[in-house]
């Protein structure tokens, strides 16, 4: 599992983690997204809720996460989720009814103005769907015109979800504190996987 505020690189490592050690990749927000993309009325309901920087209740994400992991035929790798001690609780309840548990809880650790700027600073190409940042991973020059910012990429809307993310989220921490690894997430992605690889061959 990886915990950490918006923008702290949760979904670049869970993706580096799933490859390399053949993982299910489970991912709250992606499976979120998705559903807005798809529409109808779970879809609206959750863009309207991300647009304004607001947690998406805990019924519909613990459903989310059910459903993949009924589709998970392996180990995992979880980002995203646990948002809420709620959310944590039923995840308990949901690994104990299967027989499963959870080898390390990964806290990936960045200072509040650098997750401003790693989120505000993303831009995505609509016709290739390709995840740039105007800073840390500039766009070619031709494409900057074509560019999109999300909604929940303002700079208004992120500062509300690092808001609600230190409320919410700290009682999470709080639960998995006995076997929580913290991470500095300040680095390049290939610098913090490499400190995550080094406290899991530690433990």
């Amino acid at each position: 599992m990886l915990l950490g505020a918006p923008a702290s690189g949760k979904g670049t490592q869970a993706a580096r983690l799933a490859d390399h050690f053949d993982l299910e990749h489970i991912s709250t927000g992606a499976m979120l997204r998705q559903a807005v993309a798809d529409g109808g009325e779970l879809g609206s309901l959750v863009g309207q809720l991300l647009k304004d920087g607001q947690l998406v209740p805990d019924h519909l994400v613990v459903e989310l996460v059910l459903d993949a992991l009924e589709q998970s035929g392996h180990g995992f790798v979880v980002d995203g989720f646990p948002r809420t001690l709620r959310q944590a609780e039923g995840f308990d309840v949901m690994l104990a009814q299967r027989a499963l548990a959870l080898d390390a809880v990964i806290l990936i650790e960045v200072a509040h103005s650098v997750l401003v700027s790693r989120s505000t600073g993303r831009r995505i190409d609509p016709d290739t769907g390709h995840v740039y940042h105007l800073q840390f991973a500039p766009p070619p020059a031709e494409i900057v015109p074509r560019l999109e910012q999300r909604d929940d990429d303002s700079e208004a809307v992120v500062v509300e979800r690092l808001a609600i993310y230190q409320r919410q989220t700290a009682a999470v921490i709080d639960h998995y504190r006995e076997r929580l690894v913290a991470i500095d997430g300040s680095g390049t992605p290939a610098q913090v996987f490499t400190q995550i690889l080094d406290r899991l061959n530690r433990q």
